[in-house]
């Protein structure tokens, strides 16, 4: 007689002390190569909202007590979700991904309009197609090499600490229409566990104004770096702001010791694409989300 000892796979949301475990697994988790993916950085941008709404925008897929997928609500109706390398193609937990995400009672997404974001190749992927969901509007993931001494950017570049977290808000308030990001929201994310491999950045004009900002975070030494956000002031496009501090982005992330710099915009978005070609990166194919109508 055989018995199946193949434990259940069971969703869950992490407590705050609970979201070290989650970060720790995206950084394992990334690698020269990997498909475009949720990335701790990802987890530390969102941690601008504070601890419990990071611990309570965050699913996490078990088994046997492993954590073999993490998903991120990055809004009401968009989970990012990626999955251990040696799992993407594991039918039991791509089955569970694809119910849970496509049962509003499971907790995950609600009813209506939702997208998911998943890796490129993963069999959820498939399954959701099977399922009826559609592709979504295209990104374009882009890449540089960090094995090349980076050059220097040109323009002054500083570090931002607690003092300039004003500097940092205001400046990206004006890159961003809508944006409702502040000083106080920088000290929450700069309170969060990515953040200990992650650095602000301020370009500044020759007059001494904030001209574009970007955050970087390291998923530790040898492993893929994520830039998010980068933003230029709109007093300040079109002066080459955003390809200064975008080098001086890859060249933090080298400091930091990231094997690549990686960031991810929508391919409609040319002024971003031209920029990140121009500050050195290369564009890989383009990624889509999955989406279900309402």
């Amino acid at each position: 007689m055989v018995c199946d000892r193949r434990m259940a796979i069971v969703l869950g949301t992490p407590e705050v002390d609970g979201l070290g475990e989650a970060v720790g697994v995206l950084r394992e988790w990334q690698y020269e190569g990997a498909p475009m993916q949720l990335h701790p950085g990802d987890l530390g941008w969102f941690w601008r909202s504070g601890a419990e709404a990071t611990a309570a925008a965050v699913r996490t897929w078990r088994r046997d007590g492993r954590i073999l997928a993490v998903g991120l609500l990055d809004g009401p109706g968009l989970l990012r979700l990626t999955i251990a390398p040696d799992a993407r193609q594991d039918e039991e937990l791509a089955r569970q991904l694809a119910e849970d995400v496509s049962g509003p009672e499971r907790g995950v997404l609600p009813a209506g309009k939702v997208n998911v974001e998943a890796p490129v190749g993963a069999l959820v992927q498939d399954l959701l197609s099977e399922d009826g969901w559609g592709t979504d509007e295209p990104w374009t993931p882009l890449r540089r090499d960090l094995t090349e001494p980076v050059k220097d950017p040109g323009v002054r570049i500083e570090v931002v600490g607690p003092e300039q977290a004003h500097v940092f808000a205001t400046a990206l308030r004006a890159a961003f229409d809508g944006s409702r990001f502040t000083a106080e929201r920088w000290h929450a994310m700069a309170a969060g566990l990515p953040y200990a491999d992650a650095r602000c950045l301020v370009a500044y004009d020759e007059a001494g104004g904030a001209a574009a900002v970007v955050t970087v975070w390291s998923a530790g030494p040898g492993r893929p770096g994520l830039l998010e956000p980068m933003g230029v002031h709109r007093e300040h496009r079109r002066r080459g702001y955003g390809v200064a501090v975008t080098v001086a982005a890859a060249a933090a992330l080298e400091e930091l010791g990231s094997s690549s710099a990686i960031v991810c915009t929508p391919s409609s978005n040319a002024g971003a694409v031209a920029t990140y070609r121009s500050a050195g990166f290369r564009p890989r194919p383009e990624v889509r989300d999955r989406y279900r109508d309402a």
